[in-house]
């Protein structure tokens, strides 16, 4: 396996041993998140050295930043061996992500709330209720083979809301919420609408994602719309950052996006 060669003799270059560490991390981290490494093992030491053309030391610190990132560990006797998983999410494509992840271990949703609630003034202009008018809340912590990846809260007007209410708890632990959505309206979901912003999660956040305060998410706010264009869900879901990817393929000539082909580190909701 070929990788990118980063020079490390820092003739004229003006780089300190640190930044050539984190241009190596970024290409290991970059083949780790692609599982790249068949059999969850990275090259030793000395055939990264020749390959990125650096020196050991700078391979060291590489290393450590990705262990420190938790995607790598040192075991004796073998080496350095992928630990952590990431999953890939398609953009190109209007899925919940529980049915993505389903491809590729075992999804466990925990709905910590589900109730009708009257939503901020912000959330229900979102979803075209007039003020005071009730709208569904849930609030569910997705596992993925155990391990914590997302924190989704979503509001839902009353008409798809309820009827998801009353199919009770298991319904909405065990079933897609999308696929649910569907069932009730009749008809397939139209579009949505979707941002995500890199930000540091409040220390709440991370006590339920069981990750290091100060940690990063990707924070997502998505608006879906039934297929007569009115909005039926408000979602903002905080998904661990190191547990999860976003991923698309980009047409320049066309303008076109499509969320497939890729490969998993660890989507429908």
């Amino acid at each position: 396996m070929r990788h990118a060669t980063v020079r490390d003799d820092g003739a004229g270059d003006g780089l300190t041993r640190a930044d050539r560490a984190r241009r190596v991390a970024h290409v290991l981290r970059g083949q780790v998140l692609r599982g790249a490494f068949a059999d969850g093992v990275l090259p030793d030491e000395r055939a990264l050295v020749a390959e990125f053309g650096t020196s050991r030391n700078t391979v060291r610190e590489a290393l450590g930043l990705l262990r420190d990132e938790g995607l790598v560990a040192r075991r004796r006797g073998v080496g350095t061996v992928v630990v952590g998983r990431a999953y890939q999410h398609p953009l190109g494509e209007l899925s919940g992500l529980a049915e993505v992840l389903q491809r590729h271990g075992t999804v466990v949703n925990e709905v910590r709330e589900a109730r009708s609630v009257r939503p901020p003034l912000t959330v229900a202009r979102r979803l075209g209720l007039a003020e005071g008018t009730p709208a569904v809340y849930l609030e569910r912590l997705r596992r993925v083979d155990g391990l914590p990846l997302s924190l989704d809260c979503t509001y839902l007007i009353r008409e798809v809301g309820e009827p998801l209410l009353a199919r009770g708890r298991e319904a909405l632990e065990r079933q897609d919420v999308f696929d649910l959505i569907e069932r009730v309206a009749g008809a397939p979901l139209g579009r949505a609408e979707v941002s995500v912003q890199a930000v540091v999660a409040d220390p709440a956040t991370c006590a339920v994602l069981a990750m290091p305060e100060g940690g990063a998410v990707l924070a997502v706010e998505r608006l879906t719309r039934l297929a007569d264009g009115r909005p039926a869900d408000l979602e903002f879901i905080h998904l661990r950052g190191d547990r999860l990817t976003l991923h698309a393929t980009l047409d320049r000539a066309t303008g076109a996006t499509s969320g497939r082909g890729g490969r998993s580190r660890g989507g429908r909701r």
